[in-house]
């Protein structure tokens, strides 16, 4: 392994599982040519995992050999990267809250920057979406509305009779806050649970 090689991976190795290394922060080693060509030898060594274009992760030691990180984790990492909001798909979302016991064949998320494919252990479609259907991310009621999308407009009632009894006040206070944005097909049916608030 050159020199190079050799000191991106101590320095990834300090680092947290599922962070992003960026070859463009390592040409203080070398030229651009000589780190894209380290970058490139540490993937083929299973040693890092190209992410996207100039986007890497390392690969974790296990007893089973070298596994992807953490893929939670590299989505949180590179929603910071990007400054960009990047949730699960309304099917991942049902499935999460047992609306459907369909398991997405393909790992999807939306986001609020363009569409765009990741590489991980299989591909992964990052789907621009409009802003209503990235409200709440990474919390309960943003997964709700998520799941609600998925689901058939009359199967909506049966999911907010199933999941909006299990909220806190404070969930209902942020649903009702959301309604203003939802889609008539989702907001009429929400209105009995957030009438009062």
């Amino acid at each position: 392994m050159s020199g190079i090689s050799e000191q991106i991976m101590e320095y990834a190795e300090t680092l947290p599982e599922g962070s992003l290394l960026c070859p463009r922060d390592f040409l203080d080693l070398g030229c651009r040519p000589a780190v894209h060509q380290a970058f490139s030898r540490l993937v083929r060594q299973d040693r890092l995992m190209r992410v996207f274009q100039g986007v890497y992760v390392r690969t974790i030691e296990t007893r089973f050999g070298k596994c992807p990180p953490d893929f939670n984790k590299v989505i949180t990492a590179l929603s910071e990267l990007w400054g960009e909001i990047i949730v699960p798909s309304g099917g991942g979302a049902a499935n999460f809250l047992g609306l459907t016991t369909q398991v997405p064949m393909r790992l999807s998320y939306l986001t609020s920057g363009p569409s765009r494919q990741l590489q991980f252990y299989t591909k992964v479609n990052l789907r621009h979406a409009p802003r209503w259907q990235l409200v709440a991310p990474n919390r309960p009621v943003g997964t709700l509305i998520r799941a609600l999308t998925f689901l058939h407009p009359d199967e909506v009632q049966e999911a907010l009779d199933k999941v909006v009894p299990t909220f806190l006040e404070a969930d209902i206070a942020e649903l009702a806050a959301a309604r203003a944005v939802l889609p008539k097909w989702i907001a009429e049916p929400l209105s009995p649970y957030v009438n009062h608030v």
